[in-house]
């Protein structure tokens, strides 16, 4: 009996000694710490200051959590053309890759958005449209200048 009531006393003690320790070390789940933005790195570039005309650009993403950042942020990249002051069209004269390395095609000529985005999670509701004006992403966008 005496044993039962020591082991009693030790388990009062140690739930409520768990709950403290456990309080504030919970990763936030994703829908509880949205990404908020994204910038790209350098913000505009001119692709013959680079070996071979390939320009990497860097993807930072920030988060609802201002202490968060993530950098490089695993994102989507693209290009786009100016079309006009509000509008912009995909293009195949710049290809980017999935690492974030940007380069002019043959006979380009003209400043290109580059673009990287990714999608908000499903739980929250849409933050910004992306730069070529498709979707419902979090997106960031430089420029880039071919020859």
């Amino acid at each position: 009996m005496k044993t039962l009531r020591c082991l009693l006393g030790f388990l009062a003690l140690l739930l409520p000694a768990s709950l403290v320790l456990s309080c504030g070390t919970k990763s936030p789940s994703p829908g509880q710490d949205p990404l908020q933005s994204v910038t790209l790195s350098p913000p505009s570039a001119d692709a013959q200051d680079y070996p071979n005309g390939q320009v990497p650009f860097v993807a930072t993403g920030y988060y609802a959590d201002p202490v968060r950042k993530v950098s490089p942020l695993s994102a989507g990249w693209g290009a786009c053309i100016q079309g006009g002051p509000t509008q912009e069209a995909p293009t195949n004269a710049v290809t980017v890759t999935q690492g974030g390395v940007a380069q002019c095609t043959a006979g380009a000529v003209g400043t290109y958005t580059v673009w990287a985005n990714d999608p908000p999670y499903t739980s929250v509701e849409c933050l910004a449209i992306t730069a070529c004006g498709g979707g419902c992403f979090v997106a960031g966008a430089a420029q880039l200048t071919c020859p």
